[in-house]
């Protein structure tokens, strides 16, 4: 008769521990990004998923909202910073508005391929930057990548910075883009995002600019005649986390989430090698006229003033340190 209360009591305890266990798998966290998530931003953002809920055996996992379900990029930081948002996968584009810190990297035709611009952002510079986030209210947990800008417009070939004059080309709401592009005769219009292919398809901007993987996910070939290879801004992305939820953590689970942004990173920054190499060819398929040999010097010529300004902004010692790295 005395083995009933102890199974009782085992069973009691066995069930509290389900039932603790299926409250720490309740935790899902809103993560939100600007395209689909068959795009580069959806490759990095699953990737992370997946990983925390492994790394935590499901104590965490994500809810994913592509296409600017929760917002804008700048709506979607600041929701992150106010906690109402837990994740965002977002280029740097706003990103100067929380931390100014960051606008140098947006500086036009400062990196000088792939491989420049990831080892600066993965290096000390970078990683410097990253860690200012934490200062605004935000925790950076790695920088991922949009990949280097290209422009599209319906009206004419874009070879060289000349041809570019006049020409009413949305832009992000970035002040370090819009002085650059001035230099090149274009007329800066800065919009949402979300915003951007019906203006293109009622005319109301003339063109945009991003990178090959963002231009594809987003179908601008629909509303787009020419596309010129200008890589005329290499545009950094990264994975930012509430505070509200990294105070919450442990040291164990913050390195879960440590690792798995990183993750996330090798996993974007290779969809985005991946449509460079095969996103041409379908966006010609799709009926693009593409100038794959730009009249780059143009253009580094006519923003050459520019670099003026930005000294004066971020410090010539820190623009030459970024470019000299090797």
């Amino acid at each position: 008769m005395t083995v009933r209360p102890a199974l009782t009591h085992a069973a009691l305890a066995a069930g509290l521990a389900l039932l603790a266990g299926a409250a720490g798998a309740q935790t899902v966290l809103k993560i939100g990004y600007s395209t689909t998530k068959e795009s580069h931003y959806g490759v990095g953002s699953t990737v992370f998923c997946d990983a925390i809920a492994k790394g935590t055996a499901n104590r965490y996992s994500c809810q994913q909202f592509p296409n600017n379900a929760l917002g804008g990029e700048r709506e979607m930081i600041e929701a992150v910073q106010l906690g109402t948002q837990d994740l965002v996968n977002t280029s740097t584009g706003p990103l100067g508005n929380f931390v100014p810190e960051s606008k140098i990297f947006d500086i036009p035709f400062l990196f000088r391929n792939y491989d420049h611009a990831r080892k600066v952002m993965d290096g000390p510079i970078g990683q410097d930057v990253l860690k200012k986030l934490q200062t605004k209210g935000l925790i950076g947990l790695a920088w991922t990548e949009n990949g280097f800008r290209h422009m599209t417009n319906s009206k004419r070939p874009i070879h060289a910075a000349s041809d570019a004059s006049g020409l009413k080309i949305r832009t992000m709401e970035n002040k370090v883009h819009m002085a650059g592009y001035k230099t090149f005769g274009l007329l800066p219009t800065p919009m949402p995002f979300p915003e951007v292919f019906t203006a293109l398809q009622q005319g109301t901007v003339d063109g945009q600019e991003n990178p090959i993987p963002v231009i594809l996910s987003s179908k601008f070939s629909q509303v787009q005649k020419h596309l010129s290879l200008t890589g005329h801004v290499y545009s950094p992305a990264v994975i930012i986390l509430s505070p509200n939820v990294w105070s919450k953590l442990s040291d164990a689970d913050k390195k879960v989430f440590t690792d798995a942004a990183a993750a996330a990173a090798v996993a974007q920054r290779k969809k985005v090698n991946d449509d460079e190499a095969n996103g041409i060819a379908q966006l010609k398929k799709e009926g693009m006229l593409v100038d794959e040999k730009v009249d780059g010097d143009s253009f580094r010529k006519a923003v050459a003033p520019a670099y003026a300004e930005f000294a004066k902004e971020f410090g010539a010692d820190k623009i030459a340190a970024i470019q000299a790295v090797k």
